[in-house]
């Protein structure tokens, strides 16, 4: 049966989610509500391609524009997440979805087409290797999730323990980790996102998209000996008086767990073990609603979030990113570790936090 590629209308998104949802390939990034979310928040213009015989999809293919005076235009599959790229049962409808992009990209005369692929395909495309995600197993035995922890890794979380530090959801909408994001991406140099987007990731995702708090507890400590057992077991401490010290907006697909947007504000820097107990709390959680997977999604190389998840036993994993070429001669580059970028960065350290929430979301739009 031939394979016929055409672009998907809202009708299709019922069926183009059961397949997502099916196909091995697939990602949480490749669910159709990702085009309306890219619409909402940034105004991009989105291609979602399917490809179909007479026996019904056999693949899909998410992509987007990316207009941007930073890193020239693109299309990208997807932007802004960390995941994309052709998700196909089969090798034909892979193939034309391929075809069809890459006819797309020569049409517009992009830079370059963009492929967020999480497995090579072995397309002879080339490939950027800068970024390496982090996944492993969770399982429902919280002491054998922590044995998988590095010793040193273990005793700080102990210590975020006895800092008095306690975990809850937060369901009502974005504010209080948006307080705790916006700080920490100052911090890091990093031009923050507009507090709307992540309101629609919550409105687009429902209960797929949820955000965990780390608070530190204005009573202290829960015990003057906090050990394993308690962090497999912690006390219940919700609606104890105390402080946001930490937020992560994690999303849910297929039972596994991707922590995506997160971070801590200034004050963490001196509670010892906060970051690893923000982590450890989401496994925890996690693994008492019965998830079976920890998604701690990508990092570039040679940087600190990239050696603070192997310090938490995961192994990294190199992304493939595919690229088309158009009217770009090489793939695009954002190296952290250049010059150029570490002067950005260290400017941006040092904005007021109101003019770096100010400034970045116009900017944060042309990153992804």
């Amino acid at each position: 049966m031939s394979v016929r590629v055409r672009e998907a209308s809202a009708a299709d998104e019922p069926a183009w989610d059961g397949f997502v949802n099916a196909c091995p390939q697939a990602t949480f990034f490749h669910r159709f509500a990702w085009q309306r979310v890219l619409r909402r928040a940034f105004g991009c213009q989105p291609y979602f391609f399917i490809a179909e015989s007479d026996a019904g999809i056999e693949g899909v293919l998410p992509l987007a524009a990316v207009r941007s005076r930073l890193t020239g235009n693109r299309l990208c599959s997807l932007p802004f997440c960390v995941y994309g790229g052709i998700a196909a049962s089969t090798p034909e409808a892979a193939a034309a979805l391929r075809a069809r992009a890459q006819e797309l990209a020569d049409a517009q005369r992009v830079a370059a087409l963009e492929l967020r692929c999480r497995e090579p395909s072995g397309s002879g495309w080339p490939v950027k290797e800068l970024y390496y995600t982090f996944r492993k197993p969770l399982g429902r035995d919280h002491a054998a999730n922590l044995k998988a922890i590095p010793n040193r890794q273990r005793a700080m979380l102990r210590k975020a323990l006895g800092e008095g530090l306690y975990s809850e959801e937060d369901s009502n909408g974005v504010d209080r980790l948006y307080r705790v994001y916006a700080e920490s991406l100052r911090n890091l140099g990093t031009p923050v996102f507009s507090r709307r987007y992540l309101q629609i990731l919550r409105e687009e995702f429902a209960d797929d998209c949820r955000v965990l708090m780390i608070r530190q507890a204005a009573s202290g400590a829960a015990s003057d000996r906090p050990d394993d057992a308690m962090l497999c077991n912690p006390p219940d401490r919700r609606g104890e008086a105390g402080d946001d010290v930490a937020a992560v907006m994690s999303f849910y697909f297929r039972g596994e767990v991707l922590p995506y947007y997160g971070g801590s504000i200034s004050r963490a820097r001196d509670i010892r073990g906060c970051n690893h107990f923000l982590y450890w709390e989401l496994m925890r959680v996690s693994a008492n609603e019965g998830l079976t997977g920890f998604d701690f999604g990508r990092s570039k190389a040679d940087t600190g979030p990239f050696a603070f998840k192997k310090h938490m036993g995961f192994a990294p994993e190199p992304l493939p990113y595919e690229y088309h070429l158009v009217a770009a001669d090489a793939p695009p580059d954002l190296n952290p570790n250049s010059p150029r970028y570490r002067l950005l960065v260290n400017s941006w350290q040092k904005l007021p936090l109101w003019l770096a929430n100010r400034l970045g979301p116009p900017l944060a739009r042309h990153l992804g």
